[in-house]
């Protein structure tokens, strides 16, 4: 049993920092993908082997097809599916949380519902600001991805001064966050573009998305249930 004011040690520490680190860069590479097209800058980044080790670790995979494909050409094509999955004129998949987050009321499946006005009110109380050119909608996929990325990039901060109140407030924050929204429509959305998209990159992004998702629900919940445990001893 662990003594009131029990502090874990420095390599606890650093460990626990290091995958809090981890955990906000993969909110913001995410955040990224779904935020615009790829840039030829972007796509660079991924064929380099260092990045692909990265994307291998999350379980994403591209087909030889799609590496050896000229920057340039993937590029337009990722332009395009990007324009017909999520923005339209025609037929696509909104990226927006208020389309796609079922609500006993009914009061979803349209832009700027009331799930858009909860994630507002649920970023700005944190105290966290949008950027001053900020002209989108808040629920949008890569604005709450963005949000957590945020969140435990100030978790992993906390943690590296043995910060265990500002740990636990921040913990508390992406796990309401996750009940609340997140959970609530990614992983639906993600079988949504699985099932559109014709171009692997989408579709193992997609994929990705979801179980990390799904994931991170079950981790937090976790970490909720220790810290309570440990609060009580």
């Amino acid at each position: 049993m662990k003594k009131p004011g029990y502090k874990k040690d420095n390599s606890e520490l650093r460990d626990m920092a290091k995958m809090a680190i981890e955990r906000s860069n993969t909110y913001g590479l995410l955040s990224t993908i779904y935020r615009a097209e790829p840039t030829i800058y972007f796509l660079n980044q991924i064929k380099d082997p260092h990045f692909l080790g990265v994307l291998s670790d999350l379980g994403i995979q591209f087909d030889k097809k799609f590496l050896k494909r000229p920057a340039k050409k993937l590029v337009e094509d990722l332009a395009v599916e990007y324009t017909r999955l999520f923005l339209g004129p025609g037929k696509h998949i909104s990226p927006h949380e208020s389309v796609h987050h079922e609500r006993d009321n009914g009061d979803w499946g349209m832009l700027w519902g009331k799930s858009t006005v909860e994630v507002k009110k649920f970023i700005e109380s944190t105290g966290l600001e949008y950027e001053t050119d900020f002209t989108g909608m808040p629920d949008h996929i890569s604005v709450e991805l963005e949000f957590m990325h945020r969140v435990i990039k100030e978790e992993a901060e906390a943690r590296e001064k043995n910060d265990i109140d500002k740990v636990n407030y921040c913990i508390q924050i992406e796990n309401k966050f996750m009940d609340e929204h997140l959970s609530k429509w990614i992983p639906v959305f993600c079988d949504k573009v699985i099932s559109h998209t014709g171009l692997c990159f989408y579709k193992e992004m997609a994929k990705v998305t979801k179980h990390f998702i799904e994931l991170e629900k079950e981790e937090l919940k976790i970490y909720i249930s220790e810290t309570q445990k440990e609060n009580a001893s």
